[in-house]
């Protein structure tokens, strides 16, 4: 850990040197000398940079005399000052991020001071390169790697599930255990310590808490989905070392044209005879819109090269309605969900034995946005209500051919959600920044005949805040801080009927980043970050086995709150051929809870037996991806993940359930309306195991992809996607089904068509 301080201290310090603002009092050989200071002219100019829509003034801007090396930037409050001037004729260049660059020209004269104030207009910041769940206020400086997906580019990746979906992003693998509970799993962190959000607030399912649990979305629900690799904790709670996954739809009404808008799309699966379709209308008036969307899939068992994966079939209804508003400073709305989900989860290989679960979900959420002319001037609220209910069902075919049912486990879970964030201006050498509060909590009943574990009472309360400090015209700093109080209290039921433990904790986490952006197309970034999380009903008090998982759990209630810390640091760098990223990280935890093998086996349920322990642990690992326009139309993608992790505690062993190393490439072609491209996937040998744990074999998986825009504007694009085209039969190591020996789905033909109208 100390390594890595030592290493972005010292970026630290170089960039501050290498990168500090161009002020007027240095003169350069290269430039003619009529364009050098002539010192004792004493011809100063100052003013201040405007915006010409609000017409605040703009901290912390570029300002360069065009043709020489003179300049500087506006400081806190928009203001700035040039001195001893060559006299004669100038022109004043203003630029910034979020800004069109502008110019005014005035004369200098010699023993005069005149005032020069530059309006300039604010653009549109591209949305793509924007991810919103990385700071509050969508300045667009990275301290962490993050990706955005939306439009034809989620398109591309459209699964049955969000787990599929990004599995081939960098740094993302995937929690397997048939389509529908596959969840990210991002630098070999699970559970909750990444964080599935919908539209910036808690779900309110159970996804996180074991392999057998779906996240409650069907993926053509969502409008834009990001991906933040590493701690962005600080806005969504203390636990989220590993990253955020933010899960956005277009519920609420944003933006919208006047009369109807919509989109239709429709998708096709051969590897397990999935059929889905999505629909949104939207109407747009004046200042208000109203929204509805509709989705349904459906799918049978998935097919494999060594044959049927029985109990994998699902069910999928998802839809919702909502309105928003725009009038004057003010705009907001309101929407309310509704989720149906079943699916099976594979027990065993015995088409006479089934496991199914059913899940509903509704929720209402609304957010309301006003701006101020005052210190605080943007505020947002949020909140998202919702209310879950899952029952997981053991099924037996009796000889009559009608299937026996038990209620084995059962689910009863309230939730609600709500942040406040605060935007300021700048103030002094703080630029924009914002304050928040959150409040969580939810209540949880486990019932059923195997409730192996107790329900769960969560209350949380949490402040933040997150600060960014301009340094120079290219370094920034940015600061945050989290404080939660949280009470949990195990919930009473027919198998822990005497149980009535609760704790509190005042938890904190913070974070201190660096962004650096020494030339044109160059960004570094770095950020250390604490983070804490409390252990959940599962890792402290099960006992017994878990029908859904498959897996006999045992929980320790004597488990300590778990500690992390963690340092990233990436180096990133584009222009109009090459994208290129490579990103670095370590996480050191103590009391680290590890759901650890045991090589036992419970007699009753014939479950191999897992236990929850406590320990220190350290994951290192990095990313790598490069895109390179080799011509107008030609695209070489490349790309690379590894993540190592290990006890560093009581026992120096391998972490369970720690993804291999990965290489990706792929090539397209683009030719406007038409493309085409190839992927290649090789996945290494896992042999770094922890005890107990199975090892798995290395293997390469190739997939194509093409696709057609029936129209200059992209309104009907259809895409068909073939994956695993060798047929290939292979295990993924992150597969909780590994241990039956059930290879993963074999080729599959994959197609989607979409309208937008």
């Amino acid at each position: 850990m100390l390594r890595h301080l030592t290493i972005i201290s010292l970026i630290f310090s170089i960039s501050i040197f290498s990168a500090s603002p161009l002020y007027a009092s240095i003169p350069d050989s290269s430039v003619p000398e009529s364009e050098q200071q002539r010192p004792g002219t004493d011809a100063n100019v100052f003013g201040h940079v405007i915006d010409a829509e609000t017409g605040e003034h703009i901290p912390f801007i570029n300002i360069i005399v065009e043709g020489t090396r003179i300049g500087t930037i506006t400081d806190a409050s928009g203001h700035y000052l040039l001195t001893n001037l060559p006299e004669g004729e100038h022109r004043l260049v203003v630029q910034g991020m979020g800004y069109a660059t502008a110019s005014v020209e005035f004369v200098a004269e010699a023993d005069k001071t005149i005032e020069v104030d530059v309006e300039i207009m604010p653009t549109a910041l591209d949305l793509d390169e924007v991810v919103f769940t990385s700071s509050p206020t969508r300045s667009g400086f990275r301290y962490q790697p993050n990706q955005a997906y939306i439009g034809e580019a989620l398109q591309r990746r459209s699964e049955a599930s969000f787990g599929e979906m990004l599995n081939s992003e960098p740094g993302v693998a995937m929690r397997s255990f048939g389509s529908a509970p596959s969840r990210p799993v991002i630098r070999g962190l699970d559970g909750d310590r990444i964080l599935v959000l919908q539209n910036g607030e808690r779900m309110g399912d159970i996804s996180e808490t074991s392999a057998d649990h779906s996240i409650s979305m069907d993926p053509l629900a969502a409008s834009r989905v990001e991906v933040v690799r590493g701690p962005a904790s600080l806005l969504y709670g203390s636990s989220a070392l590993g990253g955020v996954i933010n899960l956005m739809t277009t519920d609420i009404p944003e933006d919208w044209d006047e009369g109807s808008t919509g989109v239709l799309s429709a998708q096709g699966a051969t590897v397990n005879e999935m059929g889905a379709g999505f629909g949104r209308f939207t109407y747009g008036s004046g200042n208000m819109a109203t929204t509805a969307r509709l989705s349904y899939r459906q799918s049978g068992n998935i097919n494999t090269p060594e044959g049927t994966i029985y109990s994998t079939s699902m069910q999928n209804f998802d839809a919702a309605i909502g309105t928003g508003f725009q009038r004057d400073n003010r705009s907001g709305g309101i929407s309310a969900s509704f989720v149906n989900q079943t699916f099976e989860v594979p027990e065993s290989m015995d088409a006479d034995e089934r496991v199914e679960i059913r899940m509903q979900r509704q929720g209402l959420q609304g957010k309301l946005f006003t701006q101020h002319d005052r210190l605080f001037d943007r505020t947002e609220v949020r909140f998202h209500a919702t209310r879950l209910s899952q029952q997981e069902i053991e099924l037996d075919l009796e000889e009559d051919g009608t299937w026996d049912e038990d209620l084995e486990l059962e689910y009863d879970k309230y939730s609600f959600s709500s942040t406040i964030t605060m935007q300021h201006k700048p103030v002094g050498v703080v630029d924009r920044g914002a304050i928040g509060f959150n409040l969580f909590g939810h209540h949880m009943d486990v019932g059923g005949d195997e409730a192996y574990t107790p329900g769960e009472q969560r209350l949380s309360l949490a402040a933040f805040t997150f600060q960014e400090l301009p340094l120079t015209n290219r370094t920034r700093l940015q600061a945050g801080l989290r404080l939660d109080f949280q009470h949990t209290a195990a919930v009473s039921n027919d198998l822990f009927p005497d149980i009535s433990q609760s704790r509190n904790a005042l938890n904190y986490s913070g974070s201190i980043g660096i962004n650096y952006r020494p030339a044109e197309g160059w960004e570094i970034g770095g950020q250390l970050d604490r983070s804490h999380r409390n252990p959940t009903v599962e890792e402290l008090y099960a006992d017994g086995p878990h029908l859904g998982a498959g897996v006999f759990e045992i929980g320790d209630p004597d488990l300590k709150d778990e500690i992390g810390h963690g340092a990233d640091l990436f180096l990133n760098y584009r222009n109009e051929t090459i994208r290129f990223e490579l990103a670095g990280y370590i996480n050191d935890f103590r009391n680290f809870i590890i759901f650890q093998p045991t090589g036992q086996v419970d007699d009753n349920s014939g479950y191999p037996v897992f236990a929850y322990e406590g320990d220190e642990a350290t994951l290192v690992g990095g990313e790598a991806s490069i895109d390179i326009m080799a011509t107008d139309n030609l695209t070489i993608n490349l790309g690379a993940d590894y993540v190592n992790g290990r006890r560093t505690g009581d026992e120096s062993e391998n972490l369970p359930f720690i993804p291999p190393f990965r290489l990706m490439a792929g090539l397209e072609q683009d030719f406007g309306s038409f493309w085409i491209s190839g992927r290649m996937q090789r996945v290494s040998r896992q042999d770094r195991v922890a005890p107990q744990e199975e090892m798995t074999e290395g293997y390469t998986l190739f997939g194509a992809q093409m696709g057609y825009r029936l129209d200059q504007r992209g309104r009907h694009v259809i895409i068909l996607r073939g994956e695993n085209l060798t047929d290939k039969a292979y295990r993924d190591h992150l597969s909780r089904i590994e241990d039956r020996n059930i290879t993963m789905p074999g080729r599959n033909i994959n197609l989607a068509y979409r309208w937008y109208f």
